[in-house]
């Protein structure tokens, strides 16, 4: 069974597939978390360009659809920041002025703080002069359980906490972190809450062990491949995915290469855009070129000269990873 391929070996251990089995061994992966690399076991403070950040990984059975919590307050590195679409959702409790996130054509306030399941496209999001939060990244499925709406009618479309989890429940949150001892309190109040909301989700179990096969191979296994293996039609796999990830498969597997593909370029050093794009499975360089388009809106050699002005502007900056300046 060792030998087993990807598909095969999702297949072998998903003998539950109606229902999450968050004891299941976490087969995903990958974090795309600054600089990708493994999240901290225990919280650790970074101080970096006058913000001060605080992550931890979830206890169990958070752990199973959970990165890490983290705590974030300070002055931004830029008064509106570019995002584009990684593989995760994300959920932010607002404990400071209201942000703003243009999704699409809109743009919208967020006061109490906002979800967000796996984007499709970039969103830009406007801070205030000083920006305090708490909140968690999310595993593609992991935002499911503590949603009262099916993922996919909040693709590209950021909703408020209260509307998630009512306007008293949201309140007393806030109110509760508000007075907390300080980063570490506030992360235990949100990892309680969200452990107080957790309950069964029909499909997780189906949807999270195809997330698992879909990172194990960045994003290459032929999407028919998916379904055959998990003994259910294409129709029905892309109906879970929608109702717990917001995307189908094959939007989450393109999501994945891409995202992968951009974490390893180096910034600082050159770069042959048709090397990188044939390593990474896309046709020709003008496949890659159009990913890039619609993931970012941005061209490979406008996204280089963007991150290369923040790594110049604020060397080491503990948000230099993922979003761009967008000003």
């Amino acid at each position: 069974m060792a030998d087993a391929s990807p598909v095969t070996r999702a297949r072998l251990d998903g003998d539950d597939l109606s229902r999450a089995r968050f004891t299941d061994p976490d087969i995903t992966g990958a974090r795309f978390t600054r600089a990708n690399l493994p999240l901290p076991d225990r919280p650790r403070p970074r101080d970096t360009g006058g913000v001060e950040y605080v992550s931890r990984v979830p206890r169990p059975p958070l752990d199973g659809l959970i990165d890490d919590l983290y705590y974030l307050e300070g002055a931004p590195p830029y008064a509106r920041l570019l995002l584009p679409p990684t593989p995760s959702a994300l959920l932010i409790v607002n404990l400071g002025p209201p942000f703003r996130i243009r999704a699409g054509i809109g743009t919208a306030g967020y006061a109490d703080g906002c979800a967000i399941t796996m984007p499709t496209r970039a969103f830009e999001f406007g801070y205030p002069p000083e920006t305090r939060s708490v909140g968690a990244h999310i595993k593609p499925w992991g935002l499911a359980p503590f949603l009262p709406m099916p993922a996919a009618e909040l693709c590209d479309r950021p909703v408020t906490l209260e509307q998630v989890w009512g306007r008293p429940a949201v309140a007393e949150l806030r109110d509760r972190m508000a007075t907390a001892a300080g980063p570490h309190e506030m992360l235990t109040l949100l990892e309680e809450e969200l452990m107080r909301r957790l309950g069964e989700t029909n499909g997780l179990g189906l949807v999270r062990h195809t997330c698992g096969v879909i990172t194990a191979t960045g994003g290459a296994v032929p999407i028919g491949d998916l379904s055959m293996a998990a003994g259910v039609s294409s129709t029905h796999l892309a109906q879970r995915f929608k109702e717990l990830v917001g995307v189908t498969p094959k939007r989450l597997a393109r999501t994945h290469r891409f995202t992968a593909t951009v974490f390893a370029i180096d910034p600082a050093g050159p770069i042959d855009w048709g090397d990188l794009a044939s390593a990474a499975g896309y046709f020709d360089q003008a496949h890659f070129c159009h990913e890039f388009r619609e993931f970012t809106g941005l061209t490979p050699t406008t996204y280089i000269e963007v991150r290369r002005r923040f790594q110049r502007e604020h060397p080491g900056h503990v948000l230099d990873s993922w979003p761009l300046p967008a000003d």
